[in-house]
């Protein structure tokens, strides 16, 4: 009889359990698929984000070579930048 008493609460405890699980499992593809096509794809703010990277980073080099340019200005990455003509900036 004590067993019946103490299998009863624990059959009702372990079957919300197994249903946890049986979700879990469930949902697990759809979980994974998820995941996979959110890393494979690259949302708006995070190509902004990568743009503004690009140009800021080509900005910080173009500045370096200006002040080596003033520093010697016989450097040839110098003499290049004053032989080509500047370029239009860009219109989008």
């Amino acid at each position: 009889m004590r067993i019946l008493f103490l299998a009863l609460p624990l059959s009702l405890l372990l079957s919300g359990c197994l249903a946890r699980t049986a979700i879990d499992v469930v949902t697990l593809p759809v979980k994974v698929a998820g995941a996979g096509v959110d890393a494979l794809t690259t949302s708006q703010a995070e190509a902004d984000q990568r743009r503004g990277r690009e140009i800021r980073e080509a900005e910080e080099r173009e500045g370096r070579i200006a002040r080596r340019c003033e520093r010697n200005p016989d450097r040839s990455e110098c003499r290049e930048r004053h032989a080509r003509p500047e370029a239009e900036p860009e219109r989008r």
